[in-house]
């Protein structure tokens, strides 16, 4: 598979560098950091529109609770196992079978790994609160318009080391992973 046309000449530094831009700015626009990411990759990829709708409760550690994985992190994960995942017809609700169905979770498995080891390397920790207690020193609970606000005061949507540098970072690397991979192609 290709990049979208408009991207296909760009040279690989440039490309991971516009998705990052892409990231970004999806982030401080729209919100949403799992939905954002997807988004980026979408601009850049050109995969179906429906894996971006699917992305959007993701954010905020799940659904804004806090405690679950990073936007960014699941966001790319949907997206690496659109490439990369299992099919459905190498799943059995009758048996167990180890070609292709077992082999098939154990390699994306791998291939999720390449993601969440770069958030562990960058960040030392995948889920968001632990990522927003590093960035901002402290939690904000979004449900809380109080609370959202101070988050948006201390620089969420507007910091470029904030939460848009996070969103920014996953589309990177899963550009990366992608083009590493095989899955994605520069130039015709």
């Amino acid at each position: 598979m290709k990049v979208r046309e408009k991207y296909q000449n760009l040279p690989r530094a440039e490309l991971l560098n516009k998705v990052y831009e892409l990231g970004v700015n999806y982030e401080i626009n729209s919100y949403s950091c799992s939905q954002c990411t997807v988004a980026a990759l979408h601009e850049v990829l050109g995969f179906e529109d429906l894996l971006v709708k699917a992305a959007t409760s993701l954010c905020g550690g799940v659904a804004f609770q806090l405690c679950g994985t990073c936007g960014g992190l699941s966001g790319g994960m949907m997206v690496l196992d659109y490439y990369f995942g299992r099919p459905v017809e190498h799943l059995s609700d009758k048996e167990v079978i180890q070609t292709p169905n077992i082999d098939d979770l154990f390699n994306v498995v791998g291939v999720g790994r390449l993601l969440y080891n770069k958030y562990v390397e960058k960040y030392g920790a995948i889920t968001c609160a632990s990522i927003m207690a590093q960035l901002f020193g402290r939690i904000y609970y979004f449900e809380d318009m109080d609370e959202f606000a101070k988050f948006e005061k201390a620089g969420a949507h507007t910091d470029p080391k904030k939460c848009v540098s996070v969103v920014g970072n996953a589309a990177h690397w899963v550009t990366e992973i992608l083009l590493e991979k095989g899955a994605v192609e520069l130039s015709r």
